[in-house]
């Protein structure tokens, strides 16, 4: 059964941008206390770039603070990424996630994640 499915990615020149979502959530967070995304380029570990908690308190990742986005529909199952001024750096796998706390982070294995989504940004 497929949890959650990013989608939105794709290609864009320096200071584009896009749009990510992702669907799954149905309305909850699978048990744990935190949502939202996460990056992974190749070669490098996998960043946190934007989570929401259970009181939608959302924090940025300091590498896209102010252009990046995080959102989410009015009924909970569906996560947004609102990318802006986007950067050669930013080019990587983007993954949606539940975990169990936005301060701490998880592990791969304690959260719930979907397949990602490529994005690449050309200069």
């Amino acid at each position: 059964q497929v949890q959650l499915q990013e989608s939105g990615g794709g290609s864009v020149q320096a200071g584009g941008s896009l749009r990510l979502s992702c669907v799954g959530f149905k309305g909850h967070t699978f048990g744990r206390d935190c949502r939202g995304w996460f990056r992974q380029a190749p070669g490098k570990e996998r960043e946190g770039i934007a989570l929401i908690d259970t009181d939608d308190y959302v924090a940025y990742g300091e590498s896209v603070k102010g252009r990046f986005t995080l959102s989410e529909d009015d009924t909970k199952n569906t996560l947004y990424l609102q990318m802006n001024s986007l950067k050669p750096e930013d080019s990587a796998v983007y993954y949606c996630s539940a975990g169990p706390t936005c301060e701490e982070g998880w592990a791969p294995d304690e959260g719930v994640w979907g397949q990602g989504t490529q994005v690449t940004v050309s200069s």
